[in-house]
């Protein structure tokens, strides 16, 4: 899951799995790529999580899931908005999720804050490049519907790694706040930028739910 900071890349995984457990927050929130294993198994009442640097703990409470997750960033990256490409492993069983593995990755970030190096650009473009060069992996290019796509750089690492668009499906979010008049028809009829899986439209919460507990099953 490939996209620039604060594109809606956490909010659209959270869907995905279709459960609140990601760290929320503006500015750099996702500070190590998420490698997150989900595994559908209908006998289960409810989901379970584990992460493979917490061994022998199983979590039910995803609270206590993104707490763990801030914990385990904190230990690696320290507190001060640092990033570091050192997986987190989480594993979830639940009985609505597909099975599939997704790596939600830290966003391409321009400029320099906290401690971040001063060359903080080529290292999250590297880091994502590192997972959207293996030929086996789908990429998910995340772009928000309020921005130019001729200006994303997530699309543009995008054609650089897959120039034939033959293993990338493109997601644009933040479709409820674009500007009024402005559309994005050519785009989710994948005439702009051609992409063999095309473009599909997500309105994700916006921060206003997320201030309001509104759970991801009642905005789905």
């Amino acid at each position: 899951m490939v996209g620039s900071q604060s594109a809606g890349k956490s909010s659209l995984l959270e869907q995905i799995v279709g459960i609140d457990f990601l760290p929320r927050g503006s500015g750099v929130v996702t500070r190590r790529p998420l490698e997150l294993r989900l595994t559908y198994d209908p006998k289960l009442k409810q989901a379970e999580a584990r992460f493979d640097e917490i061994p022998g703990e199983k979590f039910t409470d995803f609270n206590k899931v993104r707490d763990k997750i801030n914990f385990v960033t904190d230990k690696v990256c320290g507190n001060n908005k640092n990033i570091v490409d050192k997986p987190i492993i989480l594993n979830i069983s639940s009985p609505s999720c597909p099975t599939i593995t997704i790596v939600d990755l830290p966003g391409i970030t321009a400029n320099p804050v906290g401690d971040q190096p001063k060359n903080i650009y080529e290292i999250t473009k590297g880091l994502v490049m590192n997972y959207a060069n293996d030929p086996r992996s789908i990429i998910i290019c995340v772009i928000p519907a309020n921005q130019d796509i001729s200006t994303s750089e997530a699309l543009k690492l995008v054609m650089e790694v897959d120039p034939k668009g033959v293993r990338s499906l493109g997601c644009l979010t933040k479709i409820d706040i674009m500007n009024r008049g402005d559309n994005a028809r050519e785009i989710l009829l994948n005439k702009e930028v051609e992409l063999k899986y095309g473009f599909v439209g997500i309105k994700n919460r916006n921060n206003q739910d997320v201030i309001d507990n509104k759970p991801v099953s009642k905005s789905l």
